[in-house]
């Protein structure tokens, strides 16, 4: 099973043959999420991103916490070849090279971390993917580390925002088994591979910061 990235690339171009992928909505929304990994991350150690896609978020916040290491990953040969590139032409020295990694696969090429990030990915891929996030993130993380999760949900309750119930329909268009997952499934198997609740953080363009603490 492949598990798919949440970005709708446009190549740069500046240079010949250009590797780098770019996806509009990092732009928009990666100081907003790098204002909360500020109060959630540690102040050193390896942060693993799963599902990084064009690689944009990562080198993002590597360059603004160079106290951190960060681990970039993705399952798609684009994406690790611009994620690759994006870290070259950053200069960087706290941005791994890439490793390829799915979600959902029953064994990752990671030990240990000390965080994990994952951007908008639980809903543009199989439900299995989310399994193998939090299964592998209840292995990977020690006692009170943070899983960091962004994106759009359904909370109970609360009718979809116009701009979401028109984005998850599309999802769903493209694949049944993609859409916005409900939030309180996602706490519940977070619950079930040693997650405690979670801190939630309304974000712009109705998303949120879901930060699960391993137990």
């Amino acid at each position: 099973m492949t598990t798919p990235s949440f970005w709708q690339p446009t190549r740069q171009e500046e240079a010949g043959r250009d590797s780098r992928l770019q996806a509009p909505a990092v732009g928009r929304n990666r100081d907003a999420i790098l204002a909360v990994l500020r109060q959630v991350l540690p102040p050193s150690g390896l942060v693993l991103e799963v599902a990084s896609g064009s690689g944009e978020h990562a080198i993002h916040f590597a360059a603004a916490l160079p106290a951190l290491t960060f681990q970039p990953s993705d399952p798609a040969a684009d994406a690790l070849a611009s994620i690759a590139a994006w870290a070259r032409e950053s200069g960087l020295g706290n941005v791994l090279p890439p490793q390829q990694l799915d979600a959902g696969a029953p064994q990752w090429p990671i030990e240990t971390a000390d965080a994990i990030l994952c951007i908008n990915m639980i809903h543009i891929a199989p439900w299995a993917a989310a399994e193998g996030l939090f299964r592998q993130a209840g292995r990977l993380l020690k006692t009170g580390a943070p899983l960091y999760l962004y994106g759009p949900y359904r909370r109970p309750g609360r009718p979809l925002e116009p701009s979401n119930a028109a984005f998850d329909e599309s999802l769903r268009r493209r694949d049944p088994e993609w859409g916005l997952r409900d939030l309180e499934a996602v706490v519940a198997l977070a619950a079930a591979n040693g997650f405690g609740p979670p801190e939630v953080v309304e974000m712009p363009a109705n998303n949120l910061s879901v930060i699960f603490r391993a137990g």
